[in-house]
């Protein structure tokens, strides 16, 4: 064990999995049968049962639809934006996930240290500079940021879905920072 293992994993108080809501718990020993560990946003955010319902019912309807995007395309715009709002435990949870997703173990390394110079298709580049500029600055988003996506094949639903997890995942960067949320150490080693 390290020593960061031993560190907090909130700045917040964290419930034992014992005293929580059972329909929370299962979820979490849902996900911990499935991946073999509890990643530490389940703890951390299980601190608010109805907040945790909506964060993860809203993550859920983001993140697992059907649709054009793949699910590695979505954690492409995790890992992008989680970077440019410096969001640690994002950028190293979504990391392990995009390197599983897309089956390679360099570019969630590459994403996040600029896209703009990863291993990733015009059209994917075009995705995260739409997925940056919802992040950083979505009042400046307009018709012309459109027609580049649509020119890339993609249609409005894919427009909203990469501007929800943008917006999304802001949230979601602002509160683990906030908590101090610490990820954990299995994420660092997965799908490398």
């Amino acid at each position: 064990m390290n020593a960061s293992s031993d560190a907090p994993i909130s700045r917040f108080p964290v419930p034992k999995l014992e005293d929580m809501p059972d329909d929370i718990r299962d979820r979490i020993e849902a996900v911990q049968e499935k991946s073999g560990f509890i990643p530490n946003v389940f703890l951390v955010l299980a601190h608010r049962p109805d907040e945790f319902r909506a964060f993860f019912a809203y993550h859920d309807a983001l993140m697992e639809k059907p649709g054009n995007l793949t699910k590695a395309e979505r954690e492409m715009i995790v890992v992008a934006t989680s970077a440019a709002n410096e969001c640690q435990y994002c950028v190293i949870a979504h990391g392990a996930i995009l390197r599983i997703r897309a089956k390679n173990p360099l570019i969630a390394d590459q994403v996040a240290t600029n896209y703009r110079k990863a291993d990733i298709t015009p059209r994917q580049k075009a995705m995260l500079d739409f997925a940056m500029k919802v992040s950083a600055s979505a009042q400046q988003v307009g018709e012309a940021d459109f027609d580049i996506l649509k020119a890339h094949g993609f249609d409005e639903d894919d427009i909203w879905d990469i501007a929800g997890i943008s917006a999304f995942f802001g949230m979601s960067n602002r509160m683990a920072n906030v908590t101090s949320m610490r990820p954990n150490d299995e994420f660092y080693s997965l799908g490398r």
